[in-house]
């Protein structure tokens, strides 16, 4: 029976089993040739597609990063003025306990001082003036 079986095969030329794997593996040959071939005409679109979607997504994240840093940057000078301002208050605190006169003081008294100069001076003019006149008189007697 064997010997039939050849006999049947070598008439068709081939087994039936090794006819049908042949053609299934061919048809797998021609899917992945198209399947290449399909790759190749879209995959220039394709990739133009990705490069778009990705500068996208790029531009969303770096624009939420950015909000987050700014957030982030306005709480932390907020916290440095506040800082600043508690560490002024306390040397000004300080200073005033030791008598140190502030900037204000120093100001005012230096603003009272060119008034006083500025008083001064005309009073020494009119002194002269005076002055002039009465030595004037004194040498016309």
């Amino acid at each position: 029976m064997p010997k039939r079986l050849h006999e049947i095969a070598a008439e068709t030329g081939e087994f039936p089993l090794a006819a049908k794997v042949r053609e299934s593996a061919n048809q797998i040959w021609l899917a992945g040739l198209g399947a290449f071939a399909k790759a190749q005409e879209e995959g220039a679109k394709m990739f133009e597609a990705l490069v778009a979607e990705g500068e996208k997504f790029q531009e969303r994240t770096k624009a939420t990063a950015d909000e987050r840093i700014e957030e982030v940057r306005e709480r932390a000078t907020g916290t440095w003025d506040k800082l600043e301002k508690v560490f002024e208050d306390r040397v000004a605190r300080a200073l005033h306990t030791l008598n140190v006169p502030s900037r204000k003081d120093i100001d005012t008294l230096s603003k009272r001082v060119h008034e006083l100069t500025a008083l001064t001076k005309k009073l020494s003019e009119e002194e002269e003036t005076r002055g002039h006149g009465r030595a004037h008189r004194a040498k016309a007697e």
